[in-house]
């Protein structure tokens, strides 16, 4: 394989990551638990977060609130990466400190 095919071939896949983690970045991913909900977007920024319990929270429920928070917000970080490895899997070699 020639040094310009090689280049081309390089420049291709680039386009092609670059357009897939664009077209992440658009999407939305929802995290629940059992008293909250967060939605991020596919670049990991929180867009919001909706506590689900009705009622009054008192002191003790505040720690439960808190771990309910990180169960979410787990949840949707579980659901980003496992977009990412399904539209940029066959890159992944090539994105190592990249993303």
């Amino acid at each position: 394989m020639n040094m310009q095919n090689l280049m081309a071939q390089a420049q291709k896949i680039q386009r092609e990551i670059t357009s897939k983690k664009e077209e992440l970045e658009k999407m939305e991913f929802i995290g629940k638990s059992e008293w909250v909900e967060v939605t991020y977007s596919g670049s990991k920024e929180l867009k919001s977060v909706k506590i689900l319990k009705t009622g009054t929270i008192n002191a003790e429920d505040v720690e439960i609130l808190e771990d309910m928070f990180l169960i979410a917000t787990k949840d949707a970080y579980i659901k980003i990466n496992n977009a990412m490895t399904e539209k940029l899997g066959q890159y992944a070699g090539a994105l190592d400190g990249l993303m």
